[in-house]
């Protein structure tokens, strides 16, 4: 009898404690989904994900690229409080330069990353009893001190930088995967995208119905790939590659798309989708599926992608095309199918949605700068978001309500975002009342940051 009722304690523990999938892409666009229909774009199994859940399209990441943008998805804080607010990177990689290793041991994208005092979301669900794994772009630091197993995963493969070579994985002459804490070179030839989609689905079967896991699967797809193109000199400014797919990829778009460039970006999207699928099927064959929260985003607006319209700007500009992208939830039985939605949603509400999924408590001590968001996907409740700030060097904007206030070295302005999403008609001359509270609530913003415990790489404390 006492073993009966363990059993059945044990089953309804883990029935309490869903599996999370974390799904990121990289440099993936706001209307990159076949089913926005915009786009000649073939994602079945993101558009099933889709048909299944909640889309979300006011969805906005902290940072116009990589590196911060992923630091607040795994810390739930904006860049200027975790410290991570600019990107980790080599510059001299712009001008042909391969890196030897010593010369790789010493530079930035050696030494730097996320402040060891953070706290991941890793770390909070590994504390809650679940299973963490780590797949594919790190980008938050490749000293060992700042890679996954140090930072609440059980397990990683993958690369610390922030890009790669997709066949070679080398990042300008530098071997970049690492499975655990040390680089390896196992898989080299291989595309990496199916090196991820295979280790995921490692992942899961080693785990699904055992224990409840957390995998964050982050891509590097459809980034341009790290390596030089053919007429880079050593010192001259690069010629990019762009995006690397295998050939059967890119050859469905061809025809349906203006060059060679953009078949070959929308056939690693496609190539992404299929990993995704085969994943999602993995975790149905599993029995797991009603017990699985998925979640899919991008870290930041389209580049080199045919442009984001309806939304104006791309990566690395404060303009929606910059700043908000895709996002997918889905739960069954839990979540909505077939939802989208409007609601002002922010990826700092990731870390909040899933300790609340997950029965899991935030560490003390630690201001996170979200909430739970389940209750807006469910269709109950409203946003309680109501504004939220971007902070790129000098380039600075706010959102409250439906406004819209950005300076920036490529623009500057007011919009309202309810009936101008695509930012064409500055209102700041119209109504420089409302322009300047914005330009208030930044102030007031970036004091509460400055005040905040100082984190590093870059901060001066």
């Amino acid at each position: 009898m006492r073993a009966l009722l363990f059993l059945v304690f044990s089953a309804a523990c883990l029935a309490a404690q869903p599996n999370v999938i974390l799904i990121i892409s990289d440099d993936q666009g706001y209307p990159d989904l076949g089913c926005i229909g915009s786009k000649p774009l073939i994602t079945p199994n993101l558009d099933k994900l889709a048909a299944e859940g909640v889309r979300g399209t006011s969805f906005y990441v902290t940072w116009p690229a990589c590196t911060p943008s992923r630091g607040s998805v795994l810390t739930g804080r904006y860049p200027q409080r975790n410290g991570l607010y600019d990107m980790v990177r080599n510059d001299l990689v712009n001008f042909g330069h391969l890196y030897s290793p010593e010369e790789y041991a010493v530079s930035p994208e050696m030494t730097l990353g996320l402040d060891v005092r953070e706290v991941t979301i890793g770390d909070m669900l590994k504390k809650a009893g679940y299973a963490t794994g780590c797949i594919g772009k790190w980008d938050m630091g490749q000293a060992r001190r700042f890679l996954p197993l140090q930072r609440g995963f059980d397990f990683f493969y993958g690369h610390g930088n922030n890009g790669i070579d997709y066949y070679t994985h080398e990042r300008y002459g530098v071997p970049s995967l690492f499975r655990g804490n040390e680089r390896t070179q196992e898989d080299k030839g291989t595309y990496v995208t199916d090196v991820f989609r295979r280790e995921a689905l490692r992942f899961v079967s080693e785990h699904a119905g055992k224990k409840p896991f957390f995998l964050y699967l982050a891509f590097n797809a459809p980034h341009g790939a790290s390596s030089f193109g053919k007429g880079t000199v050593e010192g001259g400014k690069k010629v990019v590659e762009g995006v690397q797919v295998p050939e059967k990829y890119a050859a469905l778009y061809r025809g349906k798309v203006k060059d060679e460039k953009l078949a070959r970006y929308c056939g690693a999207v496609t190539c992404m989708d299929e990993a995704i699928g085969a994943l999602m099927e993995s975790v149905e064959k599993s029995g797991q599926k009603d017990n699985t929260l998925v979640l899919f985003m991008s870290d930041n607006g389209g580049s080199g992608n045919g442009g984001n319209a309806p939304l104006k700007g791309s990566k690395s500009t404060m303009w929606e095309g910059g700043l908000r992208v895709p996002f997918i939830a889905s739960w069954p039985g839990r979540l909505p199918a077939g939802k989208v939605t409007d609601e002002f949603l922010t990826s700092l509400e990731l870390v909040p949605t899933l300790l609340a999924a997950c029965e899991a408590k935030a560490p003390e001590g630690v201001k996170l700068d979200g909430f739970d968001m389940l209750p807006v996907l469910r269709g109950e409740a409203k946003s309680s978001r109501k504004e939220m700030f971007w902070q790129r060097r000098g380039d600075k904007a706010a959102r409250f309500e439906n406004w819209k206030w950005l300076e920036s070295e490529k623009g500057r302005g007011l919009y309202d975002l309810r009936s101008d999403p695509g930012e064409k008609n500055d209102l700041a001359k119209e109504k420089p009342a409302i322009a300047k509270a914005m330009r208030a609530r930044f102030a007031k913003w970036r004091g509460e940051m400055d005040a905040s415990e100082p984190r590093g790489p870059f901060r001066d404390y």
